[in-house]
């Protein structure tokens, strides 16, 4: 789970913090602001249903209720997921590597 700062800082940067919200399955520091939204589970790299979503997608963020939907029916998430690949591991080998083939989902706890 990569740390979210760069991405958070960006946002932040451009004076955008109030009007774009990050979601991602990465995680956040102390030093995050704006609507940041991580730890979501299953991630991408599991083929989660973030691994669907596209450029332009309609999110729905319901912070009070702490849910959130892509509006997408469940036959596009469907096709979309179908056609998605698990990309390769950028770990070359290694205790990394290792990581990156046997730790679970952090849903389950991210252990061996």
């Amino acid at each position: 789970m990569r740390e979210m700062l760069t991405p958070t800082s960006a946002i932040a940067g451009m004076g955008m913090d109030a009007q774009v919200a990050l979601i991602t399955d990465g995680r956040f520091s102390g030093g995050t602001r704006g609507a940041s939204i991580g730890h979501v589970s299953p991630e991408a790299m599991e083929g989660g249903p973030i691994a669907a979503i596209r450029n332009g997608d309609i999110i729905l963020i319901d912070i009070p209720n702490r849910a959130i939907q892509a509006k997408l029916t469940d036959d596009e998430l469907k096709k979309r997921l179908s056609g998605w690949k698990r990309p390769k591991s950028k770990a070359p080998g290694g205790y990394l590597y290792r990581y990156a083939r046997d730790v679970s989902s952090a849903g389950e706890g991210a252990i061996l």
